[in-house]
Order: C-alpha cells, then structure tokens, then sequence
C-alpha cells in the first residue's frame, strides 16, 4: 500500500512538474525598441489625460461623442496613429508654432533695425 502511494504521488509530481515548465525566451532588446516602446506608452497617456479634462469631455458632448466611446477608439489606435495624433495637437496646441514664428521674425526685424538695415520700428536707433 504505502509502494502503491509513493508511486503515485511520484506520478502526479512528475506530471505537474511537466505540465508547469512552459518554454520561455528571453531575449534583449535594442536602444532604439526601447524608446519607442516608451514613447508609445507615453503617448498613449498623454492622450488619456487629454481625453479626461474637463474641457475636453464638454467640447466631445457638444459634438455629441460620448466620453467613454471616445477613450474606447483612443485604446484601439496603433502606436502610430497615436504618436501622429500626438503631433498634431502639439503643432496646434495654443498656437505653439505661430508664436514662435511671430517672435523670430519680430526678433529679426529688431535687430535689423538696430543695426541700421531696415527702418520698420519707430521706437529703435540705428547704430549708424
């Protein structure tokens, strides 16, 4: 009786042992995965906490989106479309790009200005 025990339990520990090891592979990644990994990550919760703001979920009610529907649509997008909705609302988040455009070219006209080249600001002396 007691042989007959041993026997099966040995039977049952071999069998779950067997059952439990599942082949794994590990393998390294290289730099360049890695940022776009987090990159797709990172995205992808910027548009999330885009999508939880207050004014956001107002403006997509007044459009007649549902909120929820909206969240559902952003999980399903690809890293890709995520990373070109990314963009683009950073080129047209609050005028970010015209701004800058408008500040170089006033910095330009300035320093011409000062330097005598062109005379478009009343406000400025030439150096000549």
């Amino acid at each position: 009786m007691k042989r007959h025990t041993l026997k099966i339990t040995a039977t049952l520990l071999v069998a779950s042992m067997g059952l439990t090891s599942l082949p794994v592979q590990a393998m390294s990644i290289s730099t360049q995965e890695a940022i776009e990994l987090t990159a797709a990550v990172d995205g992808r919760a910027s548009v999330n906490a885009m999508l939880a703001r207050a004014d956001v979920q107002a403006e997509l009610a007044r459009y007649g989106v549902d909120p929820t529907q909206a969240a559902e649509r952003v999980a399903a997008l690809s890293d890709a479309e995520i990373a070109s909705l990314n963009q683009r609302v950073g080129d047209t988040a609050a005028g970010g790009s015209v701004v800058g455009a408008i500040v170089f070219i006033f910095v330009v006209l300035l320093v011409t200005d000062i330097l005598g080249l062109t005379k478009v600001f009343p406000f400025t002396r030439s150096v000549r």
